[in-house]
């Protein structure tokens, strides 16, 4: 019997060796496949754009999903290749990278997102932030700071000129935080972007240090809920503590590296049209009628004159007009509705939050 059963215990070693052998190669092959030689599944994606399922995991803190993270992480952490910062084949910046190429599902491949990326620095975040984001139905506009070096802009134009549904801005702004440059930047890709060949339905707009914590799916399922044809612009009626953002007269200073906005003494006149001022975000998700509104009409434009002399103007900017009961989309009653950013300030440490951790 003790010969029977070690050979039993044998047996059951050498199968238990032989399941972790084939599914080793098994893994390894699957992940290791060129782009064009993997299988078609519609609801999964390769471990570096986490499918719906595994991002559950990862936030619910499910017990498989330190492994399966870890996994994942060692086998996908592109390194950002040489030849993104120099002209270079297409081919090769793709394939390193492994950009998306189809759609994840029919519902995200029948509603196409536009999404406005400002820029500066740190092109190795931005390119981690638009691997994150891309996908073949959406349409990007990447707008550069003019201030931007050189090298910098090549390289983001030399991974630009690898897709049809990216593009630089035809119009770049000297940006200035806190300034209306900021605000021009953004309006200069509407303009793009209602001209763009993508027939999208929202409209994003994100920084280059920004990165996504729901999927391009979940994003979706978000607008189509509550907000389903309705512009997202979380904000209230400016505070008294925030009318001097408005009342005095600012200028922008760019000049030798420098860039702030300063008050003058002039004080400024009432705004157009004899509008509500609002206070809010800088961030939105917006319709496409209600960009093609903001460019087009007499109300939006006149404001968007009055306020070019203010203190960061994007953050009454988008809340303004969408408190008008007429405009697209409009939400005249929201307030601080609509989850469109998680950010922690770091004027607030301490109080608010307990800083910047990391995962």
């Amino acid at each position: 019997m003790n010969q029977l059963d070690a050979t039993k215990s044998g047996f059951l070693v050498c199968i238990g060796f032989c399941i972790f052998i084939f599914t080793f190669i098994y893994i390894r092959n699957t992940f290791s496949k060129e782009p064009s030689e993997q299988k078609s599944f519609p609801d999964t994606a390769e471990c570096g754009v986490y499918p719906d399922e595994l991002c559950s995991a990862l936030f619910e803190g499910k017990s498989a999903a330190p492994q399966i993270g870890n996994f994942c992480q060692i086998i996908h952490q592109p390194e950002i290749p040489d030849c993104i910062r120099t002209p270079c084949n297409c081919s090769t910046v793709l394939k390193t990278l492994h950009f998306i190429t189809r759609p994840l599902s029919e519902e995200e491949g029948n509603f196409s997102l536009a999404y406005i990326i400002t820029i500066h620095k740190e092109l190795e975040m931005f390119v981690k932030l638009l691997r994150a984001i891309y996908l073949p139905q959406n349409v990007y506009c990447i707008h550069i700071d003019e201030k931007s070096p050189r090298d910098y802009k090549t390289a983001v134009q030399t991974l630009v000129n690898c897709f049809e549904n990216i593009f630089i801005s035809s119009k770049r702004e000297n940006v200035v935080y806190a300034g209306f440059s900021r605000l021009q930047a953004d309006i200069n890709c509407m303009k793009d972007l209602v001209n763009a060949k993508t027939q999208w339905n929202y409209v994003i707009n994100l920084c280059g240090q920004d990165y996504p914590i729901k999927t391009n799916k979940e994003i979706i399922q978000y607008i189509k809920s509550k907000w389903n044809d309705k512009n997202i612009t979380p904000g209230v009626v400016q505070p008294p503590h925030m009318k001097h953002r408005t009342h005095l007269s600012y200028k922008e200073y760019v000049h030798s590296g420098k860039s702030y906005v300063y008050p003058t003494k002039n004080m400024k006149d009432d705004p157009p049209h004899n509008l509500t001022i609002y206070f809010g975000t800088a961030y939105y998700v917006l319709t496409r009628k209600f960009v093609e509104f903001t460019l087009t009409d007499e109300r939006a434009k006149d404001l968007l004159e009055w306020s070019k002399d203010t203190y960061s103007p994007d953050e009454h900017y988008w809340v303004t007009l969408n408190r008008l009961s007429d405009a697209p989309a409009a939400t005249p009653n929201a307030q601080w509705e609509g989850n469109i950013r998680a950010i922690k300030w770091k004027d607030q440490e301490g109080v608010a939050h307990n800083g910047c951790k990391g995962h």
